[in-house]
């Protein structure tokens, strides 16, 4: 079984985080468990670009930011894969100083220690150059940075279509099988 957290930063780009729990929520209980914490400005954000949010709506197990007992504060609890999305420069760069001051940054220092993968996803522009150094950080230090930078050779009709093209190349990049556009496959 293949166990993710899922950390949800507060920058705008709730889309690709409702996205993501969409696709996620697809694959069967028995081959994927998925653990969620969520910073206050994510809920925020959600209900400004989204609407509401109920965490009840989800089949997910949700942690406050505070809960060191979640599973993922912990190597020991074998988790595999931590995907940031979207994740602010504030928590890019408590990550890349060692700072685990609440669970998202804990859960993110422990994939790190443990050499599994961590996938952040900024939705921030443009980059000053202490981000650009603190990504740099966590690519050397094991992480993918993957910006929410949307593809459009697929030709999107929509606006979660376009989301959907990041989406898509986080959950590769998660080495979890989802359809998608493939370049050269039409």
């Amino acid at each position: 079984m293949r166990k993710i957290v899922l950390g949800i930063g507060g920058s705008s780009g709730a889309l690709y985080a409702k996205l993501l729990m969409e696709q996620l929520q697809n694959f069967p209980k028995e081959q994927l468990k998925v653990g969620i914490v969520m910073s206050e400005n994510a809920i925020v954000n959600w209900e400004l670009e989204i609407g509401e949010f109920k965490k009840e709506d989800w089949p997910f197990e949700f942690y406050g930011k505070r809960d060191f007992n979640a599973g993922f504060a912990s190597g020991s609890a074998k988790y595999d894969t931590m995907i940031i999305c979207p994740c602010s420069m504030g928590i890019v760069g408590r990550i890349a100083s060692g700072i685990s001051d609440d669970l998202m940054t804990r859960a993110a220092d422990v994939i790190l220690k443990e050499r599994r993968r961590l996938i952040v996803v900024p939705r921030e522009a443009p980059f000053n150059l202490i981000h650009l150094r603190n990504m740099t950080t966590i690519t050397e230090a094991g992480g993918i940075i993957c910006p929410a930078s949307p593809s459009f050779y697929s030709n999107p009709k929509t606006l979660e279509q376009l989301a959907e093209t990041v989406v898509h190349r986080v959950l590769d990049l998660a080495d979890l099988d989802v359809s998608s556009f493939r370049w050269g496959d039409g």
